[in-house]
């Protein structure tokens, strides 16, 4: 399942024209964390067209903390590099070719139309798409911004599944990380904190099998 994820909407009218275009492409489940203005006015349903039906059920959380899937792929226009590890990032077409066909909760989590996400917000997400865009103005509405991504998540064809890891079997496999970076010498703390935020990061954008992940289960059992 793909649910879209507006971070602090400040704008009716860009909410009602992505709940159009989230029908238009089939998907239906809208998440509107601390929404900053009213979602559902009289602009927000105009602007919705057809797909009321999408803003009327959308669900409101009061923070990101409350927000749960098997995994959450955060926007930007901001595209990393390896100084700037946090926003490395796919490209929708990248991302539609990982996640095509998994029966896994993906929320697909959009910033403030001002701002975007917040690197603290950024280092939440397990992986980070970009939209290519000319550098000299890289910044797309919300509302456009949706609306390729979910028209790259469309067209995708869908070949043999192989089941992804879920959520719970992640947090087991970290958990066996985190124990076994915690006992290696470090010269300072940042330098072991990045090395668990980077080998998460690179786990994740892997979209590991639920079959992987018991292999690398047993591989930590063994380096004990």
């Amino acid at each position: 399942m793909i649910k879209i994820a507006l971070m602090e909407a400040e704008t009716p009218g860009n909410i009602g024209a992505i709940c159009r275009v989230m029908k238009n492409f089939g998907l239906t489940n809208l998440i509107l964390i601390n929404p900053q203005c009213e979602y559902d006015c009289n602009e927000a349903i105009a602007r919705s067209k057809h797909a009321k039906d999408v803003l009327k059920k959308a669900k409101i959380l009061k923070s990101l903390s409350d927000l749960k899937a098997d995994y959450i792929i955060g926007t930007t226009a901001i595209k990393g590099n390896d100084y700037n590890i946090p926003r490395l990032s796919l490209t929708p077409e990248q991302l539609a070719e990982k996640i095509k066909s998994q029966k896994k909760n993906f929320t697909i989590l959009f910033g403030r139309e001002g701002n975007g996400l917040f690197n603290e917000e950024i280092r939440q997400c397990d992986l980070i798409v970009s939209i290519p865009s000319d550098k000299k103005y890289p910044t797309l509405n919300l509302s456009h911004s949706v609306g390729i991504i979910c028209y790259e998540l469309f067209k995708t064809e869908p070949l043999e599944v192989v089941p992804l890891a879920s959520a719970k079997d992640k947090e087991i496999l970290f958990k066996h990380l985190d124990q076994q970076i915690n006992q290696m010498p470090f010269t300072t703390p940042e330098k072991k904190e990045t090395q668990h935020f980077v080998w998460r990061k690179i786990l994740n954008k892997s979209m590991l099998t639920k079959r992987e992940i018991f292999a690398l289960f047993g591989f930590f059992k063994k380096l004990k």
